[in-house]
């Protein structure tokens, strides 16, 4: 039985396919709930001023799930006879429950595609800009460039009320690890000294830190390089509005801090376990950041199969995936 969702209004609880949701809650506040003792997050002060949503990994065009290279190790999952295409399958879950909520926007943190072939970016633009259509924001992830393809490159800035997005485009064409350019960083600094928003910053890699993941600098570091790492936390450092970094790429959910305390935040995929997207409630005194598990019933059929990909290779990927509670549910506050 997972713990998947804890807002300041909302509790969800899974437990295989059987769905339990517990609405119309009260900030925190503790709750007996299907034997688990469950507090509320706290609601940040002041009024609600925007909402938006987050899918990364989504990988449109893939047909096989745990495959490593050439290995036979796995388990290796696809879809059964007579099923559609699971990337089709999660992502149609997920856009049905995003679509019903209003949110300003919908940004796609890359990874849109298994290999960025052109029947693959069609299928992502019909599902997400055929239901979002200007309201979606898109940048691109390593999936989408392995061949050198440029669609979706390029950095980007929304404004929504009480909240800028800078969506940065992390690819390195053609690799599968991620940088920034001096640029881009420039770009980044510019806007976020232009702005008397708050400012979260969104892209495809995750950062590398100091002292995380082992510690050691590697320019064949699996997320944005090192050198790109400390440029992105340099801008923080010298832009107390920013406030966060959130990337997707790794399928998991886990939150490490810079130096400053800002928190570096990873979301999981949409095409396997557990499934989900990430909600951000923008108030006047802070951000609440919400993780769902798409619940639709043949989502969760498929998204069970993959709880234990990469077993074979001793890996837990179950807990790695889900991450802890307060990795996919968090107040992120303003500096």
């Amino acid at each position: 039985m997972d713990l998947t969702t804890v807002a300041d209004d909302l509790v969800v609880i899974h437990d295989g396919h059987v769905v339990s949701r517990f609405d119309d809650l009260q900030p925190a506040t503790t709750y007996e709930l299907m034997g688990l003792e469950v507090t509320t997050l706290a609601r940040p002060g002041g009024a609600l001023l925007s909402r938006f949503a987050t899918v990364n990994d989504v990988h449109f065009g893939e047909v096989v799930c745990g495959k490593v290279g050439d290995s036979l190790d796995g388990p290796i999952q696809r879809a059964l006879p007579g099923e559609p295409p699971y990337p089709e399958t999660m992502n149609q879950a997920a856009v049905a429950e995003i679509a019903p909520l209003g949110f300003d926007a919908v940004v796609v943190k890359g990874d849109l595609t298994n290999d960025g072939q052109p029947d693959e970016f069609d299928a992502f633009e019909s599902l997400y800009r055929g239901t979002f259509g200007d309201a979606l924001h898109v940048v691109r992830g390593n999936h989408d460039a392995y061949q050198g393809q440029h669609r979706y490159a390029g950095d980007q800035w929304i404004e929504l009320p009480g909240i800028a997005i800078a969506l940065l485009d992390t690819v390195i064409p053609t690799e599968t690890t991620g940088a920034l350019t001096t640029d881009q960083l420039a770009w980044l600094s510019d806007h976020a000294a232009d702005t008397d928003r708050p400012v979260i910053v969104l892209g495809h890699h995750q950062q590398w830190l100091p002292g995380a993941d082992h510690g050691h600098r590697s320019e064949g570091y699996f997320g944005m390089s090192p050198d790109a790492s400390d440029g992105l936390a340099d801008v923080v450092r010298h832009h107390s509005n920013i406030v966060a970094y959130a990337a997707g790429h790794t399928h998991r959910h886990r939150v490490r801090h810079m130096s400053n305390g800002v928190p570096t935040i990873e979301i999981g995929c949409v095409k396997d376990f557990p499934g989900t997207w990430a909600e951000y409630r923008v108030y006047e005194g802070g951000i609440t950041q919400v993780v769902h598990r798409i619940s639709a019933p043949e989502a969760l059929v498929w998204s069970e199969r993959c709880r234990h990909l990469y077993s074979d290779f001793g890996v837990d990927y179950e807990s790695y995936a889900l991450g802890r509670l307060e990795d996919r549910c968090c107040n992120i506050p303003l500096r």
